[in-house]
């Protein structure tokens, strides 16, 4: 594993920690990694395609049958990337895809390697260029972007997205979804460059179950310009354009820090709740409540919520 070519970030970066972020992130987060801005950024989302972003622990199967669903059904073509795994590379990984083994779908490909120069091939990403979902399973999230991350393969998941496929994850697939991504938090919190499928937001997950508002929240202090959206385990939010809708058991924690200008703000979407991604930045920016269609409970204060909890968390998740 090229590891070398991908060092940690902490959490103050400095210009050149940015300028790595700018080269191997997409077009569209390039102009995130150049500096903090007082207001968070226009709102963005993938070109024409989907996200099933999952906060780990165990899955209701509907949330993984959403992410059948997004990518074609029985027509799909599914491509599961197992690397962040432990397992990835041992006989137990098999019975972990027992549940997309028996899915009935036009295709299933199991996609893993620890090496960037194969990640960097045309053949190994092939299975991509006709791939309608892309499904990451939970680990580690640094071995993915350690592997792929400004790969030949990273560049096919993102051509998924904009022919209007879906791309997915639980836990290390979730923390990858953003620009920015959360590496660990001990011994020190270390951030670093994530897929940038979600721009101008941060990911975390484990998040109620973990209590990780106050890490979160401290990323933000450092990236003023993007949202943090923090996934409760057994839960997920879709994105499909500008409509964010939550499925699962809990809760998706919507965050903004403070600034000059504004207090940090925290917003709650209960799952079956919906909300539009662009009304939610603008208005978080300004400290405005913006209530879902059945009414989410009203912005708060940072410091009202669980943002002075401990956080927790090791490097593989």
């Amino acid at each position: 594993m090229d590891a070398a070519s991908h060092s940690s970030i902490k959490i103050r970066f400095g210009r050149g920690a940015w300028l790595l972020a700018a080269a191997v992130a997409c077009a569209s987060v390039m102009r995130l990694a150049t500096g903090f801005a007082e207001e968070p950024a226009p709102a963005e989302s993938p070109t024409a395609g989907k996200l099933v972003i999952c906060g780990g622990g165990r899955l209701p199967e509907k949330l993984r049958q959403r992410f059948i669903e997004l990518a074609g059904g029985s027509q799909a073509h599914v491509v599961v990337v197992t690397t962040a795994s432990v397992y990835a590379d041992t006989d137990k990984m098999e019975a972990k895809l027992a549940f997309w083994r028996a899915q009935k779908v036009a295709s299933l490909t199991i996609l893993h390697t620890r090496s960037r120069q194969t990640a960097d091939e045309s053949q190994f990403a092939q299975p991509l260029t006709s791939a309608t979902g892309v499904w990451f399973v939970g680990g580690n999230q640094s071995w993915l972007t350690e592997t792929y991350l400004g790969t030949a393969t990273e560049r096919q998941i993102h051509a998924v997205l904009a022919r209007g496929g879906v791309v997915g994850g639980t836990s290390a697939g979730a923390a990858i979804m953003s620009p920015v991504m959360i590496r660990r938090d001990r011994p020190e919190l270390e951030t670093g460059p994530g897929f940038g499928f979600l721009p101008g937001t941060v990911v975390d997950q484990h998040f109620i179950k973990r209590n990780r508002q106050g890490r979160l929240m401290k990323v933000l202090d450092a990236h003023r310009e993007l949202v943090g959206f923090g996934i409760d385990e057994g839960t997920a939010l879709v994105v499909e354009g500008n409509r964010l809708s939550v499925v699962g058991e809990s809760s998706v924690v919507v965050c903004t820090s403070a600034s000059t200008e504004r207090p940090a703000a925290v917003q709650s979407l209960a799952a079956g709740q919906e909300a539009d991604l662009g009304q939610l930045r603008t208005a978080l920016a300004a400290h405005i409540s913006v209530p879902p269609r059945d009414a989410a409970p009203p912005i708060a204060e940072a410091g009202d919520a669980t943002s002075t909890a401990k956080p927790e968390t090791t490097a593989g998740q």
